[in-house]
């Protein structure tokens, strides 16, 4: 119990930097939904999935080797920070030359020909962010949970402080709704042209700042570039990047296909700018559960790591997936009751539209998340080939269903593809995955915890209850009752954990 205990530690560390830290970030949405319109909006949220396939290559899944080569007692995991960091160096260096280089035909080629300079401007937010991966993973190897923590809030906190300075304090100064006296100050650093512009220079600035928080990992990087020592580990990273790519796009490829295949008018009045922006807004809705997948995965990786040697291994990794569901399932049930308050900070009621597509988002993330709980296998196994073809099949899996039903369900086709995709990948592994490293889950519990979840979640949303306050007590009657009755299921790992606190006191 005390190795479940220190990673349930670490989860929460890496929680406090992505969920608290993200949930503060979810803040700035009331703010873009207020002063951005939908297409604007959707803009935005254009440019950074592609950044999201970005980060993807410039990593190219060194965050995974370094944790798979740094563990290994027969390396030093001096001389492994030392080389990876040195190639991401390299490759990070050539590919943002190249996007700086190429940002006018880029930006041409996605229909924003004035908007160039945002592809300069990512293309150095991308490089930051992949400078930091290895210093970040050596943080994680190191088991130092608060420090990785305490910088990546300054990061987000930085980044919100400077998204509030640009878009409510000097847009409304300069605009004479408050502070009159201040526009001459500000008039020289605001362009109320500029937009979705102040989103990328704050993260571009929050993102330089982490590198002076992190300078002490870079005081210990010696550069080395040592094909031999570097070839079987990029052998073993490029599926894992390939991996990435397919994740990226079964998660997140729905967004720009509602670009290119809505039909014209498809909701009236609205241009597929617009209805990206409506969809990518209610897909926030669901950060919490994504955010906590993520949480999860940061401690995950090292722990599952340290651990694949253990001859118990098999059976503690069970009982985290048994686990994870079922405060997974939780959440589902306390974010889909809950979801006729929480779209309420979506400012403007066009971007509201989509709410009906949440459910479905949020049972697909919580699928995603017992997907990478199973892929432990080909990660310790070393056959992360079997995760290529995986990822591959969900990412065409994805393509195939959004291309068929985008044309007639519009952004409900998205949502039910997410759904079905990570289900259909979470069955994949499993069935694949127990010939190869066997892992005693337990699937009847896995069934009545996500069915329970799930039923509990779309019958709340068929029957609509009343949103006012007798709709809200409602909810919430269910939501206790839905728990006594988890409690109930797990009465007796519930009575074990009592017991051990009681002893312990």
């Amino acid at each position: 119990m005390s190795v479940l205990k220190k990673l349930a530690g670490e989860t929460i560390w890496y929680g406090l930097s992505q969920i608290v830290g993200r949930m503060v970030n979810f803040l700035l949405v009331p703010l873009y939904t207020a002063v951005f319109t939908a297409s604007d909006y959707g803009i935005q949220n254009e440019l950074y999935i592609y950044v999201a396939f970005l980060n993807i290559l410039y990593a190219y899944g060194m965050e995974t080797t370094f944790f798979r080569y740094a563990s290994k007692s027969e390396n030093d995991p001096q001389e492994v920070y030392n080389t990876v960091l040195s190639y991401i160096f390299v490759t990070t260096a050539i590919f943002s030359t190249v996007l700086i280089l190429f940002a006018q035909p880029i930006a041409t080629a996605l229909g924003y020909p004035k908007l160039a300079h945002f592809i300069v401007w990512l293309a150095i937010i991308i490089a930051i962010d992949a400078l930091l991966i290895i210093p970040y993973a050596r943080l994680r190897v190191e088991h130092k949970a608060k420090q990785f923590a305490f910088t990546k809030l300054i990061n987000i906190f930085v980044n919100i402080g400077l998204n509030v300075f640009f878009l409510y304090f000097c847009k409304n100064i300069f605009e004479g709704k408050f502070l009159p006296g201040l526009k001459s100050v500000i008039t020289p650093i605001y362009d109320p042209e500029m937009g979705i512009g102040y989103v990328i220079i704050s993260n571009l600035i929050a993102n330089a700042l982490v590198l002076v928080l992190l300078y002490r990992s870079f005081l210990r990087f010696r550069f080395k570039l040592n094909w031999k020592v570097f070839q079987p580990m990029l052998k073993y990273a490029y599926p894992l990047m390939f991996m990435g790519f397919a994740g990226i796009t079964s998660q997140m490829l729905d967004t720009i296909m509602i670009k290119y295949f809505l039909p014209d008018n498809f909701y009236p009045g609205k241009d597929n700018q617009a209805v990206m922006g409506i969809y990518r807004a209610c897909a926030k809705l669901a950060i919490f559960m994504n955010l906590g997948i993520q949480a999860f995965k940061y401690a995950a990786d090292p722990f599952f790591f340290s651990k694949a040697e253990d001859k118990n291994a098999p059976d503690l990794f069970a009982r985290v997936m048994r686990y994870f569901i079922i405060v997974g399932s939780v959440f589902l049930v306390l974010i889909g009751l809950n979801l006729d308050i929480i779209v309420m900070i979506l400012r403007k009621p066009v971007f509201r539209e989509a709410i009906g597509a949440v459910p479905f988002m949020l049972l697909g993330y919580l699928l995603f998340g017992v997907y990478a709980n199973l892929s432990v296998w080909f990660k310790l196994t070393d056959k992360t080939v079997y995760g290529i073809w995986l990822v591959t099949g969900g990412a065409i899996l994805s393509i195939t269903l959004n291309y068929l039903l985008i044309p007639i369900m519009g952004y409900m086709g998205s949502a039910i593809t997410v759904l079905i995709t990570n289900l259909a990948m979470v069955i994949a592994s499993y069935l694949i995955g127990q010939k190869h490293f066997y892992v005693p889950y337990s699937l009847t519990s896995a069934f009545i915890h996500l069915g329970l979840a799930a039923a509990v979640v779309f019958i709340n949303q068929t029957l609509k209850f009343n949103s006012g306050l007798i709709g809200f007590l409602v909810h919430q009657l269910i939501f206790v009752i839905y728990f006594a009755l988890v409690l109930f299921i797990e009465r007796k790992e519930v009575i074990k954990v009592v017991s051990r606190f009681r002893k312990r006191k």
